[in-house]
């Protein structure tokens, strides 16, 4: 099997075989800590610019299926397992991963120390890199890497997101929402759909889909879309999608959120959290290694009840005052919206995963609530959402 080699900006090389489509192919590379969902990483938008390495070392053994996909198009840059299978044993399989890398002309490595290589990454922190196929020389490829536009400041969101408005009317088709919510706002929702305007920073599939489940008629919007636009449409709340990049990057979206605040009933999570955050005028700042998986625990301070959530995302939103810990009060802050309380803490590293209006319907977190992949502990706050637009418009 051809030689294939990654080396990172620091210098730092591994060697593996090629995998997928013969070529080069250069990113920032990160580490993914869950043990199934490749498909839906690969075609996840968030990850665009970024080069995507699988702890688990066994990636592949159920191939690939049009049923899920996150959106139309894989958007990693490139994919580092340890060992891809030759094999896929499931029945609603139709290729190989070997099989949809080379048919979608996406450059992989394999046969990588993924161990030591995320064991180097949370050391050194996230950093350009750069699988070749072709050059097999480490330092060359070093320097290419270190060349590598940074991601910070890009705005990655337009390299995503849709041309042109479009609604979406399919569900998931088997799943049940919990009934954590009080019912009124589950029984009316599937009988008068909520109008929801979702803007696409690179929006997944299965975000729709859960919006769908809970009564919600989708109206997918350009990143770049103004408030004035958004209002035209007459929808009931605003949902802020998740996508990759840097929030500073994205400051058109920044400016229309500010001008919505308080209109509609508004649901944020991963990148729409922190353009949320930026609206209050928060900072936000990048995290060494970011957090992707699909096994990241997060607490809701009002509850104390530990999720276990998934994540992809670099940056992260600081929120300007002392975390509370678990029994004390809340910690509140003064904004031009109104007060705003810490409503969810990673319990990895401490940072801001929620937070919630005092004076608005207005919430977001920093994960992904749809479990795509991952587990479904946080669906009920596509509930709560709706419950937003129940009590707002009752």
């Amino acid at each position: 099997m051809k030689k294939a080699i990654l080396a990172l900006a620091d210098g730092t090389w591994f060697e593996g075989r090629a995998l997928g489509a013969e070529g080069e192919t250069g990113g920032e590379v990160v580490f993914n800590t869950a043990m199934t969902g490749y498909q839906e990483v690969l075609t996840d938008p968030s990850y665009r610019g970024q080069i995507v390495t699988m702890t688990c070392p066994h990636i592949g053994n159920y191939g690939v299926t049009p049923e899920d996909i996150e959106s139309g198009r894989i958007w990693a840059e490139g994919f580092v397992v340890k060992e891809s299978s030759r094999v896929a044993s499931n029945w609603r399989s139709k290729a190989t991963l070997q099989e949809y890398l080379h048919a979608v002309n996406v450059v992989a490595i394999e046969g990588v120390d993924t161990r030591a290589l995320t064991t180097h990454l949370r050391e050194k922190g996230a950093q350009p890199g750069v699988i070749s196929h072709i050059d097999l020389d480490p330092r060359r490829l070093a320097e290419k890497a270190r060349q590598a536009p940074s991601i910070i400041g890009r705005d990655l969101a337009a390299t995503v997101t849709c041309e042109r408005s479009y609604d979406w009317t399919t569900g998931t088709g088997q799943w049940t929402p919990r009934l954590e919510m009080p019912g009124p706002a589950l029984i009316r929702a599937r009988q008068t759909p909520w109008r929801v305007v979702a803007y696409d920073f690179g929006i997944k599939q299965n975000i729709l889909r859960r919006l769908v489940d809970v009564g919600c008629e989708v109206t997918v919007v350009p990143a770049s879309t103004s408030a004035k636009e958004v209002l035209a449409l007459n929808p009931h709340g605003l949902f802020l999608s998740n996508g990759p990049g840097d929030p500073e990057g994205v400051p058109y979206a920044m400016t229309a959120i500010r001008e919505l605040i308080g209109r509609l009933p508004i649901f944020g999570i991963c990148l729409g959290h922190q353009l949320l955050g930026l609206a209050l005028g928060f900072s936000t700042y990048k995290l060494k290694f970011g957090h992707h998986g699909a096994n990241h625990p997060v607490m809701d301070l009002r509850t104390e009840k530990v999720e276990i959530t998934s994540h992809n995302h670099n940056f992260a939103v600081r929120f300007p005052t002392n975390r509370a810990q678990p029994g004390q009060e809340l910690p509140i802050v003064d904004t031009p919206f109104g007060p705003v309380q810490l409503s969810h803490t990673s319990l990895n590293d401490g940072s801001v995963e929620g937070m919630v209006f005092l004076d608005h319907p207005v919430f977001s977190i920093q994960y992904h609530p749809e479990a795509s992949p991952g587990p479904h502990d946080s669906t009920y706050l596509f509930n709560e959402f709706t419950a937003l637009m129940e009590k707002q418009h009752a």
